[in-house]
């Protein structure tokens, strides 16, 4: 029985009138978009409001009816939103799909552009490039990879480069193929980084973001830790250093990277479970990301249910630990911190819910500030409208 483990929504009673066509966001809100699996709790893509003062989220709003929208990618600019359909099966052939959206920054309700396919079944990440130009996305269930370039008016063209990953890893329940995971580029825009869980790499290519296109970069590859099964990765925003947090044996890998050639040298493997815990089973990571200073680095953990917290010493890229947080939920998947650097907002997928935690900048611990109900949600992502 899935418990839903707070019994106060912290819901600001300004923001609860985002359907009745309200007024533009104020200064201090923030637009904050969920990505869920569709089902008996939920209709697609939800969005809500962060007031940047307090950490409160206003009520969810069903933001655009899709299928599965488990990953979410907005532009810079706030003006579109994708979505990656994580299904098996698109227009007849063996495929998910991505869904375009325009969206209303007075509204938070986003406008249906175009789909297409994804190249691969069981997408489960995309990500834009630099330019906001080019979509890269990874199909989990068929082990391969896509760039899809975006038209002026939002809509996403058909993929212009497809990789299909090979090979196989240690897990014989995990890693009987490939499995790209994500998919992201560096910030020069020059490299895309792939963690494949099924085959233990983080592949490495080289990416022209004119045409667009990918090519296997020299090395293509970095070995993970056999049976590590590489899951999501973050990059340091001058592009030193990259973070792998490994799904299956709930570890971070830190690496130093090359700016000519993009290729990774191991620096340290951490637990992502605090100290005294050791894994179980039902133990498994999902996301990371770096805080805005760059100082601090989160990692979830699903099972232990948690968000683990890691100082970043910034000359060698090591990491320390620092705390482990309850996430007051089950199986916490992403999360998003604000821009300022203020709040972390997480996911719990089997409990239906959607926590708000404070950051103290000065430490990276977090603390709970409250909570709202969203119906399986899987990923976090926040626009200043």
């Amino acid at each position: 029985m899935i418990v839903f483990r707070y019994s106060v929504l912290f819901v600001a009673p300004a923001l609860l009138a985002l359907a009745a066509g309200r007024q533009p966001p104020a200064a201090d809100e923030l637009l904050v978009y969920f990505g869920t699996y569709t089902g008996a709790k939920s209709q697609g893509i939800y969005v809500s409001r962060l007031d940047v003062a307090t950490g409160a989220l206003s009520a969810p709003q069903l933001a655009a009816e899709t299928q599965n929208p488990s990953f979410v990618a907005v532009r810079a600019q706030g003006d579109y939103l994708y979505v990656v359909n994580e299904i098996d099966t698109f227009d007849g052939s063996s495929a998910g799909s991505v869904s375009a959206f325009a969206i209303n920054k007075d509204t938070g309700i986003l406008t249906p552009l175009n789909q297409a396919n994804s190249a691969g079944p069981g997408p489960a990440h995309l990500s834009l490039d630099a330019s906001g130009r080019n979509l890269l996305v990874a199909n989990h269930g068929g082990g391969s990879i896509a760039v899809l370039p975006i038209a002026r008016d939002g809509k996403v063209g058909a993929p212009t480069s497809f990789v299909q990953h090979t090979g196989s890893s240690v897990n014989p329940e995990r890693q009987r193929e490939p499995h790209a995971h994500q998919i992201i580029v560096d910030p020069s825009n020059r490299f895309a980084y792939v963690a494949d869980l099924g085959i233990d790499k983080m592949m490495i290519y080289r990416f022209d973001a004119a045409k667009p296109a990918l090519a296997a970069a020299t090395p293509p590859s970095a070995a993970m830790k056999p049976g590590a099964g590489p899951r999501h990765a973050a990059i340091s925003a001058a592009g030193q250093f990259v973070y792998v947090i490994n799904e299956l044996d709930c570890t971070v890998a830190v690496f130093r990277r090359e700016a000519s050639t993009g290729a990774l040298d191991s620096v340290q493997t951490v637990s992502s479970l605090p100290p005294g815990v050791t894994q179980e089973k039902s133990f498994s990571t999902a996301e990371v990301a770096l805080s805005p200073s760059g100082s601090f680095l989160y990692g979830s953990n699903r099972g232990h249910d948690s968000i683990s917290v890691f100082a970043v010493d910034k000359g060698s890229g090591r990491l320390t630990f620092v705390a482990n947080t309850p996430t007051g939920g089950e199986t916490p998947r992403g999360f998003a911190i604000e821009p300022g650097g203020r709040f972390l907002i997480a996911a719990n997928q089997h409990s239906d819910s959607v926590v708000v935690f404070a950051i103290d900048r000065a430490t990276g611990k977090l603390s709970t500030v409250g909570a709202i109900a969203v119906g399986t949600p899987v990923d976090v992502k926040i626009v200043k409208p």
